[in-house]
């Protein structure tokens, strides 16, 4: 039986969507909270062996680790067999625009409004305009499919949706988006799906 011990923090969307996809697939595994607020340097011995570039999430299989949350979603696609779109090439192209979109601005917007960090007004302001025109695109695409890719959830979904649970937290109203908002309501419909917090303590 395969071993996999997930390396997390409750506030990091990055560790969420791999937590979830462990959840909506059903695979059993042990969750290890990382204090993020601890400096690198201080951190558990046991991450800082594992964690290549200091970073959650880091999912441990049989051992071996893997980094960075898109390419661990990924593998364990790969690996089970599942969330992978039938090897639609939609779904990587979807994952790297989640990647260079999406996940950039809700996360940095996030993070200036919602912890006392002191952002400066200028960045707040670029990324509020970025995100919004990201929540755009994906609003375009959702009023078309039920989801990004298509007529099923795949990693690509799993991915994207990792910090739009916490759309408030960055001062943006779902309702600003009614089909992103309907999508969200069809992955909190999967069986296995919890909230960012109830996932990750």
């Amino acid at each position: 039986m395969t071993e996999l011990v997930l390396y997390g923090n409750r506030e990091s969307g990055h560790a969420y969507k791999v937590k979830l996809f462990l959840s909506l697939a059903g695979l059993a595994h042990r969750y290890v909270a990382v204090d993020l607020m601890t400096p690198r340097a201080q951190r558990p011995e046991d991450f800082r062996a594992v964690a290549k570039f200091g970073e959650v999430p880091v999912l441990l299989i049989d051992g071996r680790p893997h980094v960075q949350s898109d390419a661990i979603l990924l593998h364990l696609s790969r690996m089970i067999g599942k969330f992978d779109g039938g090897g639609d090439p939609a779904v990587l192209e979807w994952h790297f625009w989640v990647a260079n979109r999406i996940n950039l601005a809700v996360p940095n917007l996030r993070f200036y409004r919602h912890f006392p960090t002191g952002g400066s007004a200028g960045a707040i302001d670029w990324l509020n305009a970025r995100a919004r025109f990201d929540l755009d695109r994906m609003n375009q695409e959702l009023s078309e499919r039920p989801f990004l890719a298509g007529d099923t959830v795949t990693t690509a979904d799993i991915s994207a949706c990792g910090y739009l649970f916490w759309l408030d937290q960055a001062g943006l109203d779902i309702a600003d988006w009614p089909a992103v908002g309907t999508w969200l309501d069809r992955i909190r419909a999967l069986p296995g799906w919890a909230a960012p917090y109830d996932l990750q303590g």
